[in-house]
């Protein structure tokens, strides 16, 4: 008898429609998968047997006949173990053990021997897809219902062993249909660093809080100890929360690389990641054999901050370049192309030169003047034109260390972050972006105008000052941004002013 059962199967981090067709003829015993199967999905016929032999029916082996399995199309390659779970329903609906109607019913999961539903990775986008293809319900592990309840429509059953779907699909049992996870927003005071605990580097502060409010890219240069780090931990407090739509994006990425927990089933704050400056290309920017997204992708919608920039090898530095730009990169491989989304706030933090003291008031440099180009050469043209604000991080003074004032919080920045946001929201409405830092060449001329005033000074900077093309359009996002900060319909002449100052920042 032929049965068959639909499942996925997780090709980076979308996943596509697999048929598992299952063939029981008469003969000697035998169990064959083909369809391109890996080694992963060929062990699934000792998982299945023993998993139905141990929740008391008739496995494969105790019966004089040839199975073959069949997951279709045959030209995907399957790796690991999302098909135990549909190849032992498939083959208990051909032997006729069980009987239900499969029509509109998508399975998934891994089996232990005992028979008990374990997780899987990826289960975001196999329930997007299911939902996509007019699927109306979905069999998955227990584990994972969480992060599919993200999606709407489509009903979710999480099951935790063998007997207990059976039971289901036979009607003896029903299970419950999944309802919704809570996202749970962390708020500003329970981040480990708060902007009030940063004493002085206002200025700082406030170039931060323009980096959160258009999404913009930053660069700190300053000596050991005057706060760089302290700064990047404290920059996700002051960040708004993910919508709907960016908990799915960023959900789906950490669901497909197996970074969710029991503890952690879907991604409800924005990433965070700081990579040493050890980390090769690959790490950063996602591949292998199956390419799998690395650094820059894991930071989606959030924070990449890389501490002690010019540490970093080049060819990793340089390989920032694609996704700075386009929000996206793309990892070419003999087996295919695969592109991964990218659009991330890039911290970056050096000091002036090895020592550290250049430029220092105090402390003296011992740095010749060969080895302090040398250093700041490692941080090529073309990767600080990507950069939207570069600042001058100068060390504490004793007062500010010792003074009892109140900062202001984090929770203040954070709020006026959000009604900037909430103005970019309104503004881009009905386009395909969310935030300044995303807008192309034809959505600057539509929401970056300026009067003559500020026009004028901004062409006497791009002349006495040679800034690109790129650097132009830069200072007008980041004008855009400050505006919205403040409030203002139109780009002020102090706006384009204070963009220019973060712009003009050498190293």
């Amino acid at each position: 008898m032929l049965a068959k059962i639909f499942s996925a199967s997780l090709n980076s981090l979308d996943a596509s429609l697999v048929e598992v067709e299952i063939d029981l003829t008469h003969g000697l015993y035998s169990f064959n998968i083909v369809g391109l199967p890996d080694k992963a999905v060929e062990e699934s016929r000792e998982r299945v047997n023993a998993a139905i032999k141990n929740s008391g029916l008739t496995a494969p082996r105790k019966q004089n006949q040839r199975l073959i399995v069949n997951l279709a199309p045959a030209d995907i390659k399957k790796t690991g173990s999302y098909y135990d779970l549909p190849i032992a329903i498939g083959y208990l609906l051909a032997s006729e053990q069980i009987r239900f109607n499969p029509k509109n019913k998508f399975f998934v999961g891994e089996m232990a021997l005992d028979g008990m539903i374990r997780p899987v990775s990826g289960i975001l986008a196999t329930t997007q897809l299911a939902h996509l293809l007019g699927f109306e319900e979905i069999y998955l592990p227990k584990e994972n219902v969480n992060e599919a309840t993200l999606i709407d429509g489509i009903k979710i059953f999480g099951v935790t062993s063998l007997v207990e779907l059976i039971k289901h699909l036979e009607g003896t049992q029903i299970l419950e249909i999944a309802s919704a996870t809570p996202i749970l927003e962390k708020s500003p005071s329970s981040y480990s660093v708060n902007f009030n605990q940063i004493k002085g580097q206002e200025s700082a502060k406030r170039a931060l809080e323009i980096a959160a409010a258009g999404g913009h890219n930053l660069l700190m240069i300053g000596p050991p100890g005057a706060g760089k780090t302290l700064l990047a931990k404290a920059f996700p407090s002051i960040l708004p929360p993910l919508s709907k739509e960016e908990i799915i994006e960023v959900t789906k990425i950490y669901s497909a690389t197996g970074l969710l927990t029991n503890t952690q089933p879907l991604m409800g704050i924005r990433p965070f990641r700081a990579p040493h400056h050890t980390a090769s290309v690959v790490a950063m920017v996602g591949g292998g054999s199956w390419p799998k997204p690395g650094e820059v992708s894991l930071a989606h919608r959030g924070v990449l901050f890389l501490d002690e920039l010019p540490e970093f090898p080049r060819s990793v530095l340089e390989s920032l370049r694609q996704p700075l730009e386009n929000g996206v990169i793309t990892v070419s491989r003999a087996q295919g192309m695969v592109s991964f989304p990218a659009k991330i706030m890039m911290i970056g933090a050096m000091n002036p030169c090895p020592c550290g003291n250049y430029n220092d008031p105090v402390k003296e440099c011992t740095c010749t003047t060969q080895t302090i180009n040398n250093y700041q050469k490692k941080i090529s043209g073309p990767l600080l034109d990507r950069i939207d604000l570069s600042l001058e991080v100068p060390p504490v003074k004793y007062e500010n260390l010792i003074d009892d004032a109140s900062a202001e919080s984090s929770e203040e920045i954070r709020e006026r972050i959000w009604r900037a946001r909430l103005i970019q929201q309104e503004r881009f409405k009905n386009e395909s972006i969310l935030i300044n830092s995303e807008m192309d060449l034809e959505e600057i001329k539509r929401h970056c105008h300026l009067n003559n005033n500020s026009s004028e000074l901004l062409a006497k900077a791009v002349n006495k000052f040679g800034l690109s093309a790129r650097s132009y359009h830069r200072v007008l996002k980041v004008s855009r941004t400050i505006a919205d900060l403040n409030e203002k319909l139109n780009i002020e002449m102090g706006h384009v002013a204070e963009a220019l100052q973060y712009r003009l920042q050498e190293i």
